[in-house]
């Protein structure tokens, strides 16, 4: 049986698109059909570059895999493609943090023999179901990874909105926004808005206020079964927007209201290797540590 991986590349510069036309050779050395979209097809001709022997359009069909070679922002278009499919993924970083990737684009050879040989894990990371309904009838829905964010449309203009949990009011003011992000999300968006960094094996949603007029206006750790809402107040002077990862957008009206739960549906993810977390958080933020001596050091 042929195995087929997707390969999913941010092939706008030259060195990048290099990147993705040796993985291609690697994977076809290795017997893999490998498929890419057309518009990354077209983006490796437009730098004068010629897919090998063994590459072909992406057809849809179900994929062993998808070996990404980019930043974050790569590996949540790969979960928009594979959605619904069950394919795993796995990131290697040829971006800029990459805190997704399992890997560096200077180890692919050694991470595509992992793939090749079957030496990897396949691990869930959870989601997130967003519901919008306005007038009492549902008018939108869609998934995240990474986050859901309600924000104002019009940067002259306060959002009103009120949070629930639990279908309990906890707080209504006026704001730029509200996020809900993952545990995979905590060190996205959320992080650059004051979250807390949570463990990927952490069962969690967050809920955080972005420049809220409040006094309680702290970000919010819930257990997994919770259910959010953000209602846009009927008086508030501006309208919303709501974005999906980055990726998915809808217009949000006053009186809209936006449900986010854990989805039934999580993004597996492909891991090589149990690195601790701690250390991924080190090394992807270049934090000091020098003089740790650690629990072995009084003996």
């Amino acid at each position: 049986m042929t195995r087929k991986v997707l390969l999913v590349s941010s092939s706008q510069s030259l060195d990048k698109a290099e990147l993705a036309i040796q993985a291609c050779a690697q994977l076809i050395s290795d017997n893999f059909l490998v498929m890419l979209e057309r518009d990354q097809i077209e983006a490796l001709t437009a730098l004068g570059l010629t897919l090998p022997s063994g590459a072909t359009e992406f057809d849809g069909s179900s994929v062993e895999l998808a070996i990404v070679l980019g930043g974050d922002g790569s590996i949540l278009r790969a979960a928009e493609i594979l959605r619904g499919t069950g394919s795993p993924i796995l990131g290697i970083n040829a971006g800029h943090v990459g805190f997704m990737a399992e890997a560096e684009s200077g180890n692919l050879i050694a991470a595509l023999e992992a793939v090749a040989q079957q030496k990897y894990e396949v691990r869930d990371r959870l989601a997130l179901e967003v519901v919008v309904t306005t007038d009492g009838q549902e008018s939108y829905r869609s998934w995240a990874l990474n986050e859901v964010t309600v924000e104002k449309s019009a940067r002259e203009r306060m959002l009103e909105v009120v949070i629930e949990i639990d279908s309990r009011p906890v707080s209504s003011f006026g704001c730029d926004g509200v996020l809900v992000a993952t545990p995979t999300g905590s060190t996205a968006y959320a992080f650059s808005a004051g979250g807390p960094v949570i463990w990927p094996n952490v069962e969690a949603l967050m809920m955080i206020p972005l420049s809220a007029h409040a006094l309680f206006a702290r970000p919010l750790v819930v257990g997994p079964q919770t259910q959010l809402a953000i209602e846009v107040l009927r008086r508030s002077p501006g309208s919303g927007v709501l974005w999906c990862d980055g990726r998915r957008t809808f217009d949000l009206g006053p009186g809209s209201r936006v449900e986010v739960r854990q989805s039934s549906e999580p993004v597996p993810m492909v891991v090589l290797e149990d690195e601790p977390f701690a250390d991924r958080i080190v090394k992807k933020f270049s934090l000091p540590v020098t003089g740790w001596r650690g629990p072995d050091s009084a003996k």
